[in-house]
């Protein structure tokens, strides 16, 4: 059984900097601005022998009606529920706030074990705030540094006891082994990011694919900032959804903050196997789009181009056909890739994706054997010889595929340095025609013998 630990708090008092130290990687993004975290996160976190899950979440702000902030605190508060022990923090340097005491009263209502963590005491000087945090009503405070790591040993002791009030046996609710075997089922679940520009709908559509209001959505652009990772089932499939923050060009990028979703989005790209490159019906291919593509397929990563708002597309026909044309015009360096139009709103057409990504990650780990490769090599030889370079010809000796994730190929021939550009194009259209790698970047390094003469 995996018991969850969620960090609350309001804003800006450390949450994220002790999540960061519990997974035991930086993770989550943390900035000296309020309000960074938006979207709830998950990990799995280790202090000492104790192993569980650990949950991220938005500060804590008095909200009404139905915007950003609101949204922020129903996804605290989805947090608090699912969670069996709350980490409620608070900044003992500022002292107790208003808001610390109102938030402290609501979640002494809730049945969920509560710790509270004085958090940034680092000196005699916080002794005032920690003091103050006596009067929330949530027990004898607990004093320490997420930053520094300075009070983790008590923060053991106190989530060990918690966990044995809970009913788990020895105070350890996972064994190395059972931590161990979790980790290995992540690894085998397919990892998909969602990419593209802001507000175009990458949040609305891991909400439609979860069927759930995992992460905050709205009209206005941004909102997501730091790229969350959502465990999900299709078909029986395991798949891990990253959400990310939109990219918007590098000129326009001028605040440390974008530059840190910037990064966390560049990040998710590199993690995941397959990437959908999410676009706008109303602005297909901007520049920032293939911007985007290229980075993928230079990453090496599977992708699949998706078009959002398909729903509002006028004379449906001819754009399809305008798209295919498109592609193939802009993106020959993955000629073939999939093409999938949904309305991530309605959820209409959405049934496409999924198998159009399950075709590129098959793609992506196929693996060509040497004797089939060499065979079609003399085939595709004969079709269409190299040309000779200074009245010398170049033999192309034999081929094999030195790896998948993508397939990367190695071509032996002679004067293998005078190989023409357009002649490796060649070898690569053909073999992604003759073997379908459609969505796949294709990568093909070409080797001379140790004799430069022949």
């Amino acid at each position: 059984m995996t018991f969850s630990v969620a960090i609350i708090g309001r804003p800006n008092v450390g949450k994220s900097t002790l999540f960061n130290r519990l997974v035991g990687k930086r993770v989550a993004l943390v900035d000296d601005t309020p309000g960074v975290t938006r979207d709830r996160r998950e990990g799995e976190g280790r202090l000492g022998d104790l192993t569980f899950k650990v949950i991220d979440t938005a500060g804590l702000e008095k909200g009404s009606g139905q915007g950003l902030a609101e949204g922020m605190r129903a996804q605290t508060e989805q947090a608090i529920e699912q969670a069996d022990v709350c980490l409620f923090m608070i900044d003992v340097r500022s002292g107790v706030t208003p808001l610390d005491a109102h938030f402290a009263q609501i979640i002494r209502k809730s049945e969920t074990v509560v710790i509270l963590l004085a958090n940034k005491y680092e000196s005699s000087a916080c002794d005032a705030g920690f003091y103050e945090a006596f009067g929330l009503g949530l027990g004898e405070p607990l004093a320490c540094s997420s930053e520094h790591g300075q009070g983790m040993g008590d923060l053991h002791e106190a989530l060990q006891k918690s966990f044995l009030a809970l009913g788990v046996q020895g105070g350890v609710p996972l064994c190395e082994s059972h931590f161990a075997s979790d980790q290995e089922n992540q690894t085998s679940a397919l990892k998909m990011a969602i990419v593209g520009r802001p507000n175009v709908g990458k949040s609305t559509l891991i909400n439609t694919l979860l069927d759930e209001h995992r992460v905050l959505v709205g009209p206005q652009a941004g909102i997501t900032r730091d790229s969350i990772a959502v465990d999900w089932e299709w078909q029986g499939r395991k798949i891990k959804l990253f959400d990310t923050a939109g990219m918007r060009r590098r000129a326009r990028v001028v605040s440390r903050l974008e530059k840190l979703s910037v990064s966390d989005t560049l990040r998710a790209i590199r993690f995941a196997e397959v990437v959908v490159l999410l676009m706008d019906v109303e602005r297909i291919f901007d520049k920032q789009d293939l911007s985007l593509a290229d980075l993928v397929i230079r990453e090496g990563r599977g992708i699949v181009l998706a078009l959002n708002k398909w729903d509002l597309a006028k004379n449906k026909t001819r754009l399809a056909l305008e798209l295919q044309e498109k592609t193939e015009q802009l993106l020959p360096q993955v000629r073939g890739v999939p093409f999938v139009r949904f309305s991530a709103l309605s959820g209409k057409g959405l049934e496409n994706l999924m198998p159009a990504v399950e075709k590129v990650y098959e793609d992506w780990n196929a693996k060509v054997k040497t004797p089939e490769l060499n065979q079609w090599l003399s085939e595709v030889v004969q079709r269409h010889p190299p040309p000779a370079v200074q009245g010398k010809h170049i033999r192309l000796r034999y081929m094999t595929q030195t790896k998948s994730r993508p397939p990367t190929f190695v071509l032996f021939a002679s004067r293998a340095s005078r190989l023409p550009e357009s002649y490796k194009r060649y070898i690569v259209n053909s073999l992604r025609a003759s073997f379908g790698f459609d969505g796949v970047p294709i990568r093909l390094q070409v080797r001379g013998g140790k004799n430069p003469y022949v």
